[in-house]
């Protein structure tokens, strides 16, 4: 037996559902007909998107296999399967678009190594006319050395930008934004500890499972890290129209 992992998600990342909601009403006011999700994961915003939007088709890339499982279960429970495709493979250098619709949400980092560039690919993706929805990492303030030291591995100030910076970058990309909004302390906090939630209650009822302290000590790990940049690491929502 093994401990559960993420099954209280509905998203994996701070978005609550009053958000989602008002992004899918958004995203889909120009009435998209094609789709693509880069990083799909199991593609829950892509497929509220099919849903809204009767005509549209749409398509999720991504690596992870079980992921993409999940979004073509929930495709056909929900009688969208012949319009979602989930696909396996890299998004570097992808001949799925361009699209009326892309969606990028915490997941730039598939387009390329860096921001500018991840950017630039996004516009290639993106009808003229049409919308890209871009959740990307930005710094709500300066994390000091000792906060670094405590995040992910090899943090770095360099990994993200400033929210003003963010959007001038976008804009350089050659996008406007339309719509600017960033995810809420209780969106992450709803996100962090739902991820955490199910194998936490596994470790409190098999505390001598063989797997125990290697689930304990990556569990610990985990939170130390978020409950350090909890507060200094922001996500930003970015509804972004291509400059024609």
């Amino acid at each position: 037996m093994t401990p559960p992992h993420r099954t209280r998600l509905t998203f994996h990342g701070p978005l609550s559902e009053a958000r989602a909601a008002d992004l899918v009403q958004r995203l889909t006011r120009h009435r998209p007909t094609t789709v693509l999700d880069i990083g799909c994961g199991a593609g829950e915003l892509m497929l509220r998107v099919l849903a809204t939007a009767p005509e549209a088709t749409g398509t999720g890339i991504d690596l992870d296999a079980d992921d993409l499982a999940r979004g073509r279960k929930a495709a056909a429970d929900r009688g969208l399967a012949s319009r979602a495709r989930f696909v396996e493979e890299s998004a570097t250098g992808t001949s799925r678009g361009p699209a009326d619709l892309v969606l990028c949400v915490g997941s730039s980092q598939a387009l390329g190594g860096r921001l500018p560039e991840a950017l630039g690919e996004l516009r290639r993706l993106v009808t003229d006319g049409g919308r890209v929805l871009l959740g990307e990492g930005f710094w709500q303030r300066t994390p000091t050395p000792d906060e670094l030291s405590r995040m992910w591995p090899d943090a770095a100030l360099t990994d993200h930008p400033g929210l003003a910076t963010l959007i001038g970058m976008a804009i350089d990309a050659g996008f406007r934004p339309e719509w600017t909004e960033t995810a809420s302390l209780d969106e992450w906090e709803q996100f962090e500890s739902g991820y955490l939630a199910d194998t936490e209650v596994w470790l409190a009822e098999h505390p001598r499972h063989p797997l125990a302290e290697e689930t304990r000590q990556r569990v610990d790990r985990h939170r130390a890290r978020w409950l350090t940049y909890r507060g200094i690491l922001g996500l930003a929502y970015l509804t972004l129209v291509p400059t024609a």
